[in-house]
């Protein structure tokens, strides 16, 4: 399918705009995940994210008599269980003896068997507009809707100002946490931004990607921008950039080959970009770093053979 083609038609605009607008959110927000060494928290949230969509759902159609399936509804639903889950997982690293990988898987099967048991309840009762909530867990990129992209784009652009808004304090805590307190930082508020900021940009891919998948749109974009930049304002934008056209080409791929899932290709496209990162950045790439070894083993053998040669020219005289 050509681009004129692809472009004409609405729904596949819906999936190619939908999926870059999440692939940029979450690329640029994932840095911080990223550079606190925390790229699993994603998962977490992610996870977490199943209940607060199924709590908002059930409250939607049983308190508000609204239609439960509604993309803000369901944001900010994933968005309170998802900070919570990942304010929880560091609060028990931070309080105790249990390092953050074993507080995130804690954490994360808790709050996801939580949503499965939700999940069953909705399957099993008599809840209208139910039809699709499943959907959460793989996604349905051919679903998102005009409301959906608009909700999409408004959200992100909040937790995109957030960042830009608490850049300094976001950077001091990444990467000199002590520091931060010293200068009178919040650790406690300025990590509960951070994260929200983090779940945010998670939770608006999960009715198009599914929570199986949205962690590789927070981790891998930050990880292949990493191996060219060094400096936290180029990461963030290239990491942006590298997650919406990742996002893009692999909503595109999937359309035009036709009965691909959306999810699975762009995460395929995201690791195509790595891939190429790893292999080609200037300075970190892998071809780099042997080169690099290369030459330095090439002159230690050239340093050894200094002195035999210089003592056999003494013997000799």
């Amino acid at each position: 399918m050509n681009p004129v083609e692809f472009f004409a038609d609405h729904t596949f605009r819906m999936v190619f705009f939908g999926t870059a607008v999440i692939g940029l959110v979450a690329g640029a927000l994932g840095s911080f995940a990223y550079l606190r060494k925390q790229s699993l928290i994603s998962d977490v949230v992610s996870h977490a994210a199943l209940p607060g969509m199924l709590v908002a759902f059930l409250a939607g159609v049983a308190i508000l008599g609204a239609d439960g399936r509604s993309m803000l509804g369901l944001v900010v639903g994933a968005a309170v269980t998802g900070t919570l889950a990942a304010l929880a997982a560091n609060g028990i690293a931070r309080t105790s003896k249990i390092r953050i990988d074993t507080a995130m898987a804690v954490v994360l099967t808790i709050f996801f068997g939580a949503g499965m048991l939700l999940l069953r309840v909705i399957a099993n009762g008599a809840f209208p507009g139910k039809g699709g909530i499943q959907d959460s867990l793989f996604g349905n990129a051919s679903v998102i809707t005009v409301a959906d992209l608009v909700t999409s784009v408004t959200v992100g652009a909040v937790a995109i100002a957030i960042m830009v808004a608490c850049w300094k304090e976001f950077a001091l805590r990444t990467f000199d946490p002590d520091h931060a307190a010293v200068l009178g930082v919040g650790g406690r508020v300025v990590d509960t931004l951070m994260f929200t900021t983090i779940v945010i940009a998670t939770v608006i891919g999960l009715k198009a990607v599914g929570l199986v998948l949205m962690v590789a749109f927070v981790v891998t974009p930050p990880a292949a921008a990493r191996q060219w930049t060094r400096t936290l304002p180029s990461t963030v934008a290239l990491s942006a950039a590298f997650g919406a056209i990742g996002s893009g080409v692999g909503a595109y791929l999937s359309i035009s080959l036709g009965n691909v899932p959306t999810g699975p290709l762009i995460v395929l496209a995201l690791f195509a970009i790595l891939v190429i990162s790893l292999v080609c950045s200037p300075r970190r790439s892998i071809i780099t770093h042997a080169l690099a070894r290369a030459n330095a083993r090439r002159s230690l053998r050239e340093v050894a053979r200094a002195p035999a040669a210089g003592a056999s020219r003494g013997g000799a005289s």
